[in-house]
């Protein structure tokens, strides 16, 4: 029986790596931080390791005997104030990976994120080969997403094998953080979004991008990204997809960008830095929302054989999970202050 090792195993996305390696006969540990709420939330039936992934040593005696390691862990957040440390945190930790892959000659699938994927700018999907604007590199998230994609592209040049997989954005049961996206959904089932600005973002199933890292790994070329999206909707779609799911009516007023990036401004500088908490509207959320985020998945389609399933099952199934553990683990009230949804970032 094969062995991998996944990191931020407790995290949203990798919980589903992990279900689906376990569904494919796989022994799967997982590795979280000992003293972070991620650890409570390991999936059952994977073997727990704690590890700091910035610990080498760690991380190389995790390693040993597994025959893939999925590097999902990573830290998704948009907030400002955070910004130094999600790109050293994320640096270090895949640094730490790269360094035990290599030392135990185990191959990787590393998890990026669409962020590194150019957008046209002219409503087209971007893909791999879309060239990432400078101006497109908005905030810290981004840019740890970049330096960490060049890190494991440069070991598979060297002779690791390494695939890259980019998800969009997953959405699903389990997001108990939640993510950026997660949020807008949740937000929308608990009735709190009195509006959207125009923009949009390719949004899939948790599951299907699961499954698309097993394929990155049987099927992948090393070296090469695979996007690994579901489908293009805009924001006022996603936002009334998830309302209609919950049985509320759907926000119909559409705000100018400029009001969304000042009223997150503002947030930035009370929930971010005065209050030191996640902020609700990040900056650079609303930044990123002027331009659609969409994306093609045609590559893996045709090298992987990657075929996810349409986008509003995975909605709806986020907004049932949502109501039934009351918002999440930050105990939202469905009769908090409302905000504007804002289009996060893949």
């Amino acid at each position: 029986m094969s062995t991998a090792l996944v990191t931020g195993a407790g995290g949203f996305l990798a919980g589903h790596v992990v279900a689906a390696l376990l569904d494919a006969g796989w022994t799967v540990r997982g590795l979280a931080r000992s003293d972070g709420e991620s650890f409570t939330h390991l999936p059952h039936g994977v073997e727990p390791v704690a590890a700091d992934l910035r610990d080498r040593r760690a991380v190389a005696d995790a390693t040993g005997g597994c025959d893939a390691v999925f590097h999902v862990a990573a830290t998704y957040t948009l907030s400002r104030r955070r910004g130094p440390r999600v790109v050293r945190d994320d640096v270090d930790a895949t640094a730490s990976v790269l360094a035990a892959c290599r030392a135990a000659r185990v191959p990787l699938v590393h998890t990026s994120s669409v962020a590194t994927i150019g957008q046209p700018g002219t409503g087209e999907p971007g893909d791999e080969e879309t060239p990432l604007a400078s101006t497109q590199l908005v905030g810290a998230y981004k840019h740890a997403k970049l330096a960490t994609e060049l890190m494991v592209a440069d070991a598979a040049r060297e002779g690791l094998f390494a695939v890259i997989v980019n998800p969009t954005a997953p959405v699903g049961a389990g997001d108990w953080r939640p993510t950026p996206t997660g949020r807008v959904i949740r937000d929308a089932a608990l009735g709190r979004l009195p509006a959207v600005v125009d923009t949009g973002l390719n949004v899939v199933a948790a599951e299907d991008v699961a499954i698309g890292h097993l394929l990155a790994l049987e099927r992948g070329a090393s070296g090469r990204r695979y996007v690994l999206g579901g489908e293009d909707m805009t924001l006022a779609d996603i936002v009334a997809s998830a309302s209609r799911a919950a049985g509320r009516p759907a926000p119909s007023r559409v705000i100018p960008h400029s009001l969304a990036i000042a009223v997150s401004a503002i947030d930035e500088v009370v929930e971010g830095w005065a209050l030191g908490r996640e902020p609700r509207a990040p900056l650079d959320g609303a930044l990123m929302a002027r331009k659609t985020m969409y994306a093609s998945s045609a590559r893996a389609r045709n090298e992987l054989g990657y075929s996810p399933g349409p986008a509003r099952p995975a909605i709806e199934a986020a907004v049932g999970w949502y109501l039934d553990n009351d918002g999440t683990a930050d105990k939202i009230s469905p009769n908090g202050t409302a905000r504007i949804a804002r289009g996060p970032a893949g």
